[in-house]
């Protein structure tokens, strides 16, 4: 079709039809704001000691006195070890194992499994098992959605997602958790980039800019909002689980109301389909369509595409390695990063998904106002500029280390709503889901390794800082060489493609 929005266009911008979709499509988002971020408290390490048998005939100020104390390495304090204990002859290992403070968790995956000392590498693996199953779900679930359909892959992947998360709470090993972890992940950016995708090219130019910013973006947030107040309620690991898993049945119903892109019938050849579900739209509009809304002999079904004709469009590395890796590190580096700050972990959790809602609002309004380039690049810079002055504040000031950390998340928060909606512009319908997933997957690297961001603070708590904050600030002055897609129409064949300048 030479001009689909001209075509659609007696539907109106904002009628019911396009208000079901808005909200359906967003609400089918909302499980994925806890569903990667309750390892934050599913794999938090409580307080511990090595346990002092009960049989041991020892007195209550020998017990006090069996474990040494060591130098805390960020404040400098003598603490309790972890990881060590005396023995009648010299200090040795924690042969019993350990006890751990039950007053925060009742259970985590770290105490139930002992995962501290040489087991404490499986702690940031486990987040990069999920990650894995994200770049997974990346690299499949585009070329499944392009070929297949949008609404059928967001439909059996939000299955997925939430069977898996409910198998999960049953998990008789770290290996098992970390197996089931893997399939939630799959299923997490599938049924996400399904819904994007199908809402951006369900809606018009104008609603399309709130849906694919503030939209999904917001009910992602409220989702994220969601889990500290479930985690403070539900203190045991499993219970935890089986909360959050829960929800996701109650989306069944939604198959029923969430149509098929009318795009991707389109680029099928499947023209009849697409005009049926666009007279139910006008009719639920109360709009009398026209009598013939395509015309069969300007319609063209075209030929499958897969990710090998994405790579051809070399500059897709530009996207992928450039502005994706860098904005999934930082995001989901300081995100995992709110059990390690000082103070309350729920209440740290809250204000970091707080920071996010207004970061959405934001990118909405640069997206709907303002240069794709000017955006990205002003978000990327500054954020990673926050991120680099932590390493000036004195260590006293924990607070004001705070406060610019949570403004690099508000900063790289907006970044990467933009970079979603920006991707999506730039690629056509026929490539879009799976150009999407490419990016998407090439980005997976960044997470995969986000957790061990977090892990360089026991050797040095600025060195996190620094290299976000670097990588985000470069990133942001390359975000200058890629094209402009603002006030234009999206592709439809690779043909339509702007040219990247850089």
């Amino acid at each position: 079709m030479a001009d689909y929005e001209t075509a659609t266009a007696f539907l109106g911008e904002w009628g019911r039809f396009q208000r079901e979709v808005f909200f359906l499509l967003c609400l089918t988002v909302f499980p994925n704001g806890f569903g990667g971020m309750y390892i934050v408290f599913v794999a938090d390490t409580p307080a511990h000691a090595c346990l002092i048998p009960a049989h041991v005939n020892l007195t209550a100020a020998w017990r006090n006195s069996s474990i040494p104390l060591e130098e805390e390495s960020h404040s400098g304090a003598p603490v309790r070890s972890k990881c060590s204990r005396y023995s009648l002859e010299a200090l040795e290992r924690c042969l019993d194992g350990w006890e751990y403070d039950r007053s925060v968790y009742t259970s985590t995956i770290i105490s139930e499994w002992d995962l501290v000392c040489d087991n404490r590498w499986k702690k940031p693996l486990t987040s990069s098992v999920f990650f894995c199953g994200v770049l997974a779900g990346s690299f499949i679930s585009g070329q499944l959605s392009d070929r297949y359909g949008r609404k059928i892959v967001l439909f059996v992947t939000l299955a997925m997602q939430t069977l898996f998360t409910l198998i999960q709470v049953f998990s008789p090993s770290w290996t098992v958790f970390c197996a089931t972890f893997f399939v939630i992940g799959v299923g997490q950016i599938s049924n996400y980039m399904a819904a994007f995708v199908l809402g951006t090219e369900i809606l018009g130019r104008g609603v399309r800019t709130a849906f694919s910013t503030a939209g999904v973006s917001l009910f992602f947030g409220a989702g994220y909002m969601v889990l500290p107040l479930f985690a403070y309620f539900l203190r045991d690991w499993r219970k935890l689980v089986l909360g959050l898993s829960l929800p996701g049945f109650l989306f069944v119903p939604l198959w029923w109301f969430i149509p098929e892109s009318p795009r991707w019938l389109l680029s099928q050849g499947r023209v009849e389909e697409a005009e049926a579900i666009l007279r139910d739209a006008a009719k639920r509009n109360h709009i009398q369509p026209p009598a013939v809304i395509f015309c069969p002999s300007q319609v063209r079904s075209q030929k499958a595409h897969n990710i090998c004709d994405l790579l051809r469009v070399r500059n897709i590395r530009w996207i992928s390695l450039t502005l994706w890796n860098t904005v999934s590190i930082a995001y989901f580096a300081l995100s995992l990063n709110t059990a390690n700050l000082h103070g309350n972990a729920y209440f740290n959790s809250f204000l970091s998904a707080l920071v996010e809602m207004p970061a959405y609002v934001l990118s909405w309004a640069m997206f709907r106002w303002c240069s794709r380039r000017l955006s990205l690049f002003s978000t990327l810079f500054m954020g990673g500029l926050f991120l680099l002055f932590i390493k000036l504040i004195p260590a006293d000031r924990i607070y004001l280390a705070i406060t610019f950390e949570m403004m690099g998340k508000f900063a790289v928060t907006t970044a990467f709503c933009i970079v979603y909606a920006y991707t999506a512009e730039l690629y056509p319908t026929v490539l879009r889901t799976t150009a999407v997933g490419a990016c998407s997957m090439a980005s997976r690297f960044g997470s995969i390794i986000a957790p061990y961001f977090i892990y360089l603070r026991s050797y040095s708590i600025s060195l996190p800082y620094i290299l976000m904050g670097s990588m985000m600030a470069l990133s942001g002055l390359l975000s200058l060489l890629l094209p402009e897609s603002f006030g234009m129409p999206l592709p439809d064949t690779i043909a339509h493609m702007q040219h990247f300048p850089g």
